[in-house]
């Protein structure tokens, strides 16, 4: 049972209460990420997050950790190109103590310089890690294409001279102009009544500031090419065209549609380029949604001989795609979505992020049976019309690895 309520400071409280479960998932998600991020700061909201769990006025980071897992709880944040996210799970009685932690974290953070200089070094190995990993890198490149010259295209963790450069203060600055009520949600699934945890959170935030709502730079899709020559054993390709935002009436037509073209093994994709052809080990469709903004696309591995071949055979399956769905690809496509849909609902921690994610995006919580029943009402011409919105926009185009044999781009564009 969900239940939403509004502090006097304007901070929104979410619960899902589910009384079978003997855990709690909670915490705070913010409309904080790298989107948000001017050029000269980018990376600024990621080691924001990093540094929150480094000490505060009355515990150090090592008390934070011992804290939390004394009672055997998880602590742990993320940072996306929208929202960043502060959170803990643990069992039902120890529900008031996250709830202190974070509430600790977030109004008490000191930004120690010291502290500050010895995470930079585990940002810049978390950056090296993510070099070293081609389809981290080969995504990077996609997005940039994707959304050139734009906060969208940026990487969430930022260049290395950025994180290099950042101050204590800078980070503290940037927290308390970002970091608002006006832009936070503070959610919880699992065990735990709406009422007691509003209490818990009024004792804690009600002092929190409501904040200035930040403006955004919008994000246009144009698309591109964008390929670089490296010794691997793999060429690595991302494809993809202009798609839907979350706030698209489409979104759930889109999300059917890459299901059906790369979903599974059973998919279109899976079945032509590694089944039939042997040209992969790894291809899948994705959709990559933003508030105002998305991405169709496909992502591949092939070797340097097989190159020449894939994008051919990927753009003939994305035509044919136009026009020749069957109704059994669809009612597999839709079985394939709400399956993951409901038993996503088995796990409080996915409840909570999802109830948070909705209230910042949506300003209301979309229950699974509305989103059901939008998957339900699907037919072929849907589908079909989607698809052929979707191919007529400019298509992107990354390489990474040995690229001689991958197609040239206005070649591959004109196969559309």
């Amino acid at each position: 049972m969900k239940k939403i309520s509004t502090l006097s400071n304007g901070l929104r409280i979410a619960t899902d209460f589910i009384p079978h479960v003997e855990t709690v998932s909670l915490g705070a998600w913010f409309n904080v990420g790298s989107r948000y991020e001017k050029q000269n700061v980018n990376g600024i909201s990621h080691v924001l997050e990093h540094m929150a769990f480094k000490g505060t006025k009355s515990r150090s980071a090592l008390q934070i950790s011992e804290t939390i897992e004394s009672v055997g709880g998880y602590l742990n944040a993320y940072t996306s190109r929208e929202t960043t996210a502060y959170y803990a799970r643990v069992l039902k009685e120890h529900a008031h103590l996250a709830v202190d932690i974070l509430g600790d974290i977030l109004q008490n953070s000191v930004f120690a310089k010291e502290e500050l200089e010895k995470e930079k070094k585990v940002i810049l190995q978390e950056i090296g890690q993510s070099q070293d990993t081609p389809d981290d890198v080969v995504f990077d490149y996609f997005q940039s294409t994707c959304y050139p010259n734009q906060a969208m295209g940026r990487s969430i963790l930022g260049p290395a001279e950025n994180v290099i450069g950042f101050s204590n203060n800078q980070v503290k600055q940037y927290m308390h102009d970002h970091y608002g009520t006006n832009n936070m949600v503070f959610a919880a699934a699992g065990n735990i009544n709406h009422d007691t945890l509003v209490q818990m959170v009024e004792d804690h935030l009600s002092d929190f500031p409501k904040g200035e709502i930040l403006p955004k730079s919008d994000a246009v899709y144009e698309g591109g090419d964008y390929r670089k020559p490296k010794e691997l054993e793999q060429t690595h390709v991302v494809i993809g065209f202009n798609g839907k935002s979350l706030n698209d009436d489409r979104y759930y037509t889109q999300m059917v549609a890459t299901t059906m073209l790369g979903g599974g093994m059973s998919s279109r994709l899976f079945q032509e380029v590694r089944e039939k052809r042997g040209l992969v080990y790894t291809i899948s469709a994705f959709a990559q949604a933003a508030t105002d903004s998305g991405i169709f696309g496909i992502y591949a591995g092939t070797g340097p001989e097989q190159a020449t071949e894939l994008l051919p055979v990927i753009a003939e399956e994305l035509k044919k795609a136009k026009s020749t769905f069957t109704i059994e690809e669809l009612d597999r496509a839709k079985a394939q979505i709400k399956a993951s849909l409901l038993m996503g609902m088995e796990s409080t921690s996915h409840r909570c992020e999802r109830m948070a994610n909705h209230m910042l995006f949506y300003g209301k919580v979309i229950e699974p049976k509305t989103i059901v029943k939008k998957i339900d009402a699907m037919d072929l011409a849907d589908i079909h019309d989607y698809m052929e919105n979707m191919l007529s926009s400019t298509p992107t185009l990354a390489a990474l690895g040995p690229i001689q044999n991958v197609m040239d781009y206005n070649q591959f564009k004109n196969l559309f």
